[in-house]
């Protein structure tokens, strides 16, 4: 497979995956996986997601921000799903929250994708200053440090579930 093909592959899934699974693991508390709605930015590939101080995924990366995670689209609506029109990757990397100093950088582009109707955007954008202590919310940042797409250009043969490490510098911007 072409690094071409990579990049388009890569570009697809991160425009068109509505949720991202991201999962983490707290100190004595396991491994957990959240489904949440995110934003991509490139150069460096980064996730930003909004999501509740409290909740067991903000705990866990408090505690350990290396964090996994995956995206995942089918073509075919409905559970009859042929291989060949489903695509996903895995990641791994780093989540934080977002800086009240970084705020800026990721605020605007985060509500304009996750809501892009604007009385929708509205209705559910928090105002900046309750991302922000004390408020309960915050942005977070995944920077993801490796990033696989499925590989199954062997599956008829052998049925065997592959993935193809894709360099992070052939990601497609933006």
């Amino acid at each position: 497979m072409t690094v071409d093909i990579l990049a388009v592959r890569t570009k697809r899934l991160l425009d068109t995956a509505r949720y991202l699974n991201l999962a983490s693991v707290g100190e004595g508390g396991g491994p957990w996986v959240a489904t949440l709605e995110y934003v991509w930015f490139a150069d460096p590939l980064r996730f930003v997601f909004g999501s509740s101080t409290g909740s067991r995924h903000s705990r866990h990366i408090r505690a350990r921000p290396q964090v996994s995670g995956s995206l995942f689209i089918a073509d075919s609506p409905g559970t009859d799903v042929a291989i060949s029109s489903a695509d996903g990757a895995q990641f791994t990397g780093r989540c934080a929250e977002i800086s009240p100093d970084r705020l800026d950088e990721y605020y605007a582009r985060f509500y304009e994708t996750v809501f892009p109707d604007p009385r929708e955007r509205a209705e559910w954008q928090l105002p900046a200053s309750l991302l922000q202590s004390p408020a309960p919310h915050r942005l977070y940042l995944v920077e993801v440090e490796r990033w696989w797409l499925i590989d199954t250009r062997t599956w008829a043969q052998d049925r065997i579930d592959r993935r193809i490490e894709v360099p992070l510098d052939v990601q497609t911007p933006a």
